[in-house]
């Protein structure tokens, strides 16, 4: 069933919406999996490309579009708002889940800036694809539920086809929804804001002595695991603008995004991102530069004002390079497939992602080596003195735990995926979606589905690209 807590929160933070209606829709994908752990109506699916294509609505749904403002590359902008997004509602799971049901590409809006609010089909079906290789990678993130070509084209730097994307989220409150109220000084409002956060996301924030100050600290715990995942699955969000970062925690927002092949942490992909703002390496600091803005939305709402209530921010803020780094450490141990803490662990990942880096080596397939390593193959690693000094540390590192090399060869093999989304085979399979053909986007969704496979079905998919195959840029879905 549908709940609208969210858009009950008054006219400010959400506009009255309607999805514009498409001349001839047709489902591409459909996410049974995650409709059924839903809980959403089997007749759902019969009419997924009339309600997911905006051209019918759920029963129960009450469309609007979020208000909220954000710091695009650095620079604020007072009104931004979903332009192009549409919520249907909040939908409640048998399990006690309360999820956005979003559709994506569904026609303008009051935030529309003179946009078309539309969406091509090559973004709609990157966003499904990668969401679901996230997932499947253990990393929190929306999800797709359903992508529906609409029949009308879109006008970008060339005519392209039409789609809609289905989009399932904790919620889609962002850093830059607190910076809309906070920017019009209606503290009121923010406060409304932070109380709806808390009961959805962190109620056990309710019970804090400062509840404000005590939510700023879990979203900056959550926010410092999440950008430790992507860091290990050698994920690039390329757009980490404080309108794209979601308070609950999840990744949001795939535009220009892309995984690294060859390891470099200046590594950027982005058409937009000119000056490297956000790269694959400076990810972790951008997250705390974003948590800064947020801090300074909730200063008002603290327990202590004035320089202690500063003090107080200041002391989350800067805490944050220790959450990240204790959240990092954790996920590359068993990536190097060590089962307990080490004072030289912190050095044994530096020095094996510089030898990558030494040579261009691929991240993955790097990481992925490391089980057959175990057994004195080098195949998949680089044949450097580096790398050969560095392969003796770690195997006396292991032996020094004294773990079965089966146990330590299963620890590797769940850490390290054999297949990402390949920025590659990506743009080859929404190439030939475009065209008509959805057999390689349908060969790939699979095989990004089951990363830790790597059996014969999947060999096709770890190949990294060949020198001309290799994808220098990705671009914004607007």
């Amino acid at each position: 069933m549908f709940e609208h807590t969210y858009a009950a929160l008054g006219e400010d933070f959400a506009a009255p919406a309607r999805p514009m209606p498409v001349a001839a829709p047709r489902l591409l994908a459909w996410n049974a999996p995650l409709a059924d752990a839903l809980g959403l109506p089997a007749a759902w699916q019969a009419q997924a490309a009339q309600l997911f294509s905006g051209n019918t609505l759920p029963e129960g749904a009450e469309p609007v579009a979020l208000a909220y403002a954000g710091h695009q590359f650095g620079h604020f902008v007072p009104r931004l708002g979903d332009g192009r997004a549409i919520l249907l509602g909040e939908w409640l799971a048998p399990d006690g889940r309360r999820v956005d049901l979003q559709l994506k590409g569904a026609g303008p809006t009051a935030f529309s800036r003179r946009g078309d609010g539309r969406a091509a089909i090559g973004p709609v079906l990157r966003e499904f694809l990668v969401s679901e290789a996230m997932h499947a990678l253990g990393v929190p993130s929306t999800r797709s539920l359903a992508a529906v070509a609409t029949g009308d084209v879109v006008v970008r730097d060339e005519i392209l086809p039409g789609a809609v994307l289905a989009r399932v989220a904790a919620s889609h409150v962002r850093v830059g929804t607190f910076q809309y109220f906070a920017a019009r000084g209606e503290d009121a409002a923010v406060r409304a804001l932070a109380d709806h956060v808390i009961a959805r996301h962190y109620p056990p924030v309710a019970a804090a002595e400062d509840r404000y100050l005590a939510l700023l600290e879990a979203v900056a715990a959550r926010q410092a695991a999440l950008v430790a995942k992507w860091m290990h699955v050698g994920f690039i969000h390329g757009v980490m603008n404080t309108d794209n970062m979601a308070v609950s925690g999840e990744t949001i927002d795939y535009g220009p995004c892309a995984f690294l092949d060859e390891y470099h942490p200046a590594k950027v992909f982005s058409s937009i991102d000119r000056n490297g703002r956000y790269a694959y390496g400076n990810q972790p600091p951008i997250a705390q530069w974003n948590l800064a803005r947020l801090a300074e939305c909730l200063l008002p709402l603290f327990a202590r004002q004035g320089d202690e209530g500063v003090a107080d921010a200041r002391a989350v803020i800067e805490g944050f390079a220790g959450l990240y780094q204790r959240a990092w450490l954790e996920g590359l141990r068993p990536k190097l497939g060590l089962a307990a803490a080490g004072d030289d662990d912190e050095a044994l990942g530096r020095d094996f992602l510089a030898a990558l880096q030494a040579v261009e080596a691929d991240y993955t397939l790097s990481f992925h080596a490391l089980a057959a390593a175990l057994d004195g193959e080098a195949a998949g690693l680089p044949r450097t003195p580096a790398m050969d000094a560095w392969r003796a540390r770690w195997q006396a590192r292991l032996a020094a735990e004294g773990r079965p090399a089966e146990a330590v060869r299963s620890t590797l093999r769940a850490a390290n995926p054999a297949v990402i989304p390949r920025n590659h085979q990506v743009e080859a399979a929404l190439g030939a979606a475009a065209a008509g053909d959805l057999q390689p986007f349908e060969a790939l969704l699979a095989a990004v589905r089951r990363p830790f496979d790597d059996g014969p079905a999947q060999q096709p998919f770890m190949a990294p690209p060949d020198p001309g195959q290799r994808v220098l840029q990705t671009f914004c879905g607007t």
